[in-house]
């Protein structure tokens, strides 16, 4: 049987005790500390779908907007009891797709480890991008691609060095996130219960139903449409599966994060579009600007505006840091399953595989340097909109493989999901009309031309399945490399 790491030692003895005390079975080092597991659990999902994403929601949605991510957040949290009773049957850095490959063979395995490289090609290459567009506000003749570029080496580097370089960077960015979030309920809630003046307004429950038709003035309907772009702003509350194979304790880590997680993103979500809906009319917010800058600029706090829009950089960093890290992780698992080059399983010194992170770097490059070809035209929207299927994908996989879990083997986790399987089932049932939903979604160019970005996301399936069989049919009578990795 092939190493699955270089720096694997001669001695039995010796491999057998720095195995057990150290590095994982699967080759990892088991660096990740429990603060660092638990801001990256909280910071993971907040990232530039609420930083930015919210305001062109808000002028879109309305004040509805709050009852769509409150319905995420929900099924944000099935997922994470899902994921959590998987987790704490069996810790693996291949996480879902090891799961699902435990649950539903080779296939299973090959299906979701792809669908979720799809989830985070799209999503880093729109965050690298994001960074070079925010970096102008700052420096406009900076080029966009020199930006995002610059970003890309700093993050491939960062991811090279160790797990817990990693671990350290996310530390402090979800810091500055979450610090950024609770600063901002705080002074949100203070100006509301003050009603302070906020522009030529005020901060005012009254703002949730300042225009025609309440908290509903684009309709009931398109609070429901939204929830597509709304569960992609959750994308990233997974990650904790994956960092369950580099955790010093993740006996004790998982079950704290898991619990805490949720409650806390669903504060920050729901807590902070209620409180800007609440400073300002849902229809004074605009697409492209963050809504916490909005809120500044119209205070007279234009230098408040300048750290939310370095805060939303950290933002995209961090997330663009957490897709390395993961598809790095879920590369190497593939390709341990026979499902990729074996190149990929290579690690360093340093426990990291490098193959797989150089790898996904350099899609990323490529990513950056089509943007100039692509940019301006609604081929990079549907991009990004596309890395949603891989988001509802990814999601589904988890509870359908908690589904199978208890199928086949009972309740033989130590964090079990409340209500057993319904929670399940009760996910993947929205997560369906989700995707239906989909298809209704469009786009209004500044000319006023209607694009049916939805109907063209949904066709990119029938695309992904093509792709996905023809590349099966080359893998299939692979053998898996190492066992470990089934």
């Amino acid at each position: 049987m092939p190493s699955i790491t270089s720096t694997e030692p001669k001695s039995a003895t010796a491999q057998s005790a720095v195995v057990d005390s150290t590095v994982s079975a699967e080759g990892y080092k088991k660096s990740l500390s429990g603060r660092q597991v638990t801001m990256i659990a909280m910071g993971g999902a907040i990232g530039v779908g609420l930083f930015m994403g919210a305001g062109g929601r808000l002028a879109s949605t309305g004040p509805a907007l709050i009852f769509s991510y409150a319905i995420a957040g929900v099924i944000a949290y099935l997922l994470m009891r899902a994921l959590g009773e998987l987790i704490m049957y069996r810790q693996t850095s291949g996480s879902f797709v090891s799961y699902a490959g435990e649950m539903f063979g080779k296939k299973g395995a090959y299906v979701s480890g792809w669908m979720y490289f799809i989830n985070w090609a799209m999503t880093g290459i729109a965050e690298l991008i994001a960074i070079g567009l925010y970096f102008q506000f700052f420096f406009p003749n900076v080029p966009v691609e020199m930006t995002a570029i610059a970003a890309l080496l700093l993050l491939v580097g960062v991811n090279l060095l160790s797990v817990k370089a990693f671990g350290e960077f996310e530390f402090w960015a979800s810091c500055l996130k979450v610090g950024a979030i609770v600063i901002f309920l705080a002074v949100g809630t203070f100006m509301v219960v003050t009603n302070a003046q906020v522009g030529e307004g005020h901060a005012s429950v009254n703002n949730l139903f300042a225009a025609e038709g309440g908290m509903f003035p684009k309709g009931a309907l398109v609070m429901i449409l939204v929830l597509n772009a709304v569960i992609f702003a959750y994308n990233g509350i997974e990650l904790v599966g994956i960092t369950a194979g580099e955790m010093q304790d993740p006996a004790k880590e998982v079950p704290k994060a898991i619990r805490a997680v949720v409650v806390r993103i669903v504060v920050f979500y729901v807590g902070s579009v209620t409180l800007l809906a609440m400073l300002l009319p849902s229809d004074q917010y605009k697409a492209g600007t963050s809504p916490f800058v909005t809120v500044f600029g119209q205070m007279g706090l234009g230098w408040m505006g300048d750290v939310m829009n370095m805060i939303v950089i950290t933002a995209a960093l961090s997330s663009c840091n957490s897709g390395l890290y993961s598809i790095g992780r879920i590369f190497r698992t593939r390709a341990n399953n026979g499902h990729a080059p074996t190149g990929l399983t290579r690690m360093s010194k340093c426990h990291v595989p490098y193959a797989a992170i150089l790898a996904i770097g350099g899609v990323y490059l490529v990513g950056i340097l089509l943007n100039i070809w692509l940019g301006g035209s609604y081929a990079f929207d549907l991009a990004l909109n596309s890395a949603s299927i891989g988001v509802i994908f990814t999601w589904g996989a988890i509870f359908a493989s908690q589904i199978a879990l208890r199928k086949a083997k009972g309740k033989v986790s130590s964090l079990p999901a409340p209500g057993g399987t319904w929670v399940s089932w009760v996910g993947l049932v929205a997560l369906l009309a989700i995707t239906v939903l989909i298809g209704f979604d469009t786009m209004t160019s500044k000319t006023g031309d209607v694009f049916h970005l939805g109907l063209w996301t949904l066709a990119t399936i029938p695309f992904f399945a093509l792709m996905l069989w023809l590349g099966w049919q080359k893998v299939k009578n692979n053998e898996p490399r190492n066992a470990l990795f089934n």
